[in-house]
């Protein structure tokens, strides 16, 4: 099961085969953001507290195209070698 603060690869996408750690999950729609993977310019408007402009972001990606990443079978294999 996929939770937030995991290591996870993208399997299909513009991103395909990078690996992040999950940062949000929205359940109810099976979907969840990914650190630095997806990301979107959002155009923000100009107002009195906030300066406005073009920023990017993180935007959410289904489950089905994550897998999850076992930390401990990657360092098993890492000091095989």
């Amino acid at each position: 099961m996929i939770k937030k603060g995991l290591k996870v690869r993208v399997l299909t996408g513009k991103d395909k085969k990078k690996e992040g750690e999950v940062i949000e999950i929205d359940r109810g729609n099976d979907k969840a953001k990914v650190k630095d993977i997806n990301m979107v310019k959002k155009h923000v408007k100009t107002t009195k507290e906030k300066k406005g402009g073009i920023f990017s972001k993180e935007s959410f990606i289904h489950i089905s195209n994550l897998k999850l990443i076992d930390e401990k079978a990657t360092k098993k294999k890492e000091a095989k070698k």
